[in-house]
């Protein structure tokens, strides 16, 4: 199996970690610090397992980086898309970064960081040189740090892509669910519920779908529904986000929040997100 492997490596206090993060969040399995030498031995053992993998190489590896260009070349010569995404940023926001965290460079001894900083520039400078990306993280925001990886390995097109939008209906007499990012309340639209033939039915029948959203109230509700998520949706996946979950609740969570999210989420595929639509409080009475 053809494998995409981002080796992600450079300055310590640069961005590595911010890297791997959002690459994990991308889907692909991240390991830290492997050894360059044990990565064809490693996409061997997992050869029918994962399709994009990314390890993290740096100074603490120092004593294997010799062989990595050996390496990366009989990786690809089995066919295998391999970036080395590289981070460095300036030695003053290095120093700052080192001294706001309160974190020892990894290779500070006697001479001090700006020594350290420098030795870590020569460690890693061969593996620099073997970079399809590098990427200066000075002055930049974990947020913007974030945008620059995704788009940079996944290219911008996939990139916008990734945010997951999950539409969640549920009952408020329940309470929210865990991990809600928005929150709409229904219960303003008549309730099915008072209806006799409609009451043991769910807002997955067509007859209390027709009834909800055949409301007045509720094309006009859409419509404003619609234009808000339109306009936040391209805001949330611009600024880093990876998943949002929209919650649309009623009284019981059987009904009309049902009914409600089963009708938003096809519009939401309009996004060019990945969209599931999942009932919380559906068999609950």
């Amino acid at each position: 199996m053809k494998r995409q492997l981002v080796v992600i490596t450079g300055l310590s206090g640069s961005g590595k970690s911010t890297g791997a993060r959002a690459l994990e969040d991308a889907g692909f399995f991240v390991i830290d610090n492997l050894p360059l030498v044990m990565l064809p031995d490693f996409l061997a053992l997992t050869d029918h397992g994962y399709e994009k993998v990314a390890t993290v190489v740096d100074a603490r590896s120092s004593d294997f980086l010799g062989d990595c260009q050996e390496v990366l070349q009989s990786i690809k010569a089995e066919g295998h898309k391999v970036d080395v995404l590289f981070f460095e940023a300036s030695t003053d926001d290095l120093v700052r970064r080192f001294s706001e965290t309160r974190r020892r460079h990894p290779l500070v001894q006697k001479e001090g960081i700006i020594a350290a900083i420098d030795r870590e520039r020569d460690i890693m400078s061969r593996l620099r040189s073997l970079a399809t990306i590098i990427l200066d993280s000075s002055g930049l925001t974990v947020h913007q740090l974030r945008q620059r990886v995704l788009a940079s390995v996944l290219g911008s097109a996939e990139h916008k892509r990734q945010l997951q939008l999950q539409v969640q209906s549920f009952g408020f007499k329940n309470g929210l669910p865990l991990g809600v990012d928005l929150v709409f309340d229904v219960r303003f639209l008549d309730n099915p519920h008072f209806v006799e033939e409609l009451r043991p039915k769910t807002g997955l029948d067509s007859e209390v779908s027709s009834f909800v959203l055949g409301q007045p109230d509720y094309q006009a509700f859409l419509d404003k529904l619609k234009d808000l998520l339109f306009f936040l949706i391209p805001r949330y996946s611009k600024e880093g986000k990876t998943s949002l979950t929209i919650g649309v609740g009623c009284t019981g969570g059987r009904h009309r929040s049902v009914a409600v999210a089963e009708d938003l989420g096809p519009y939401l595929l309009g996004t060019g997100c990945v969209v599931q639509v999942n009932h919380r409080d559906l068999d609950k009475d």
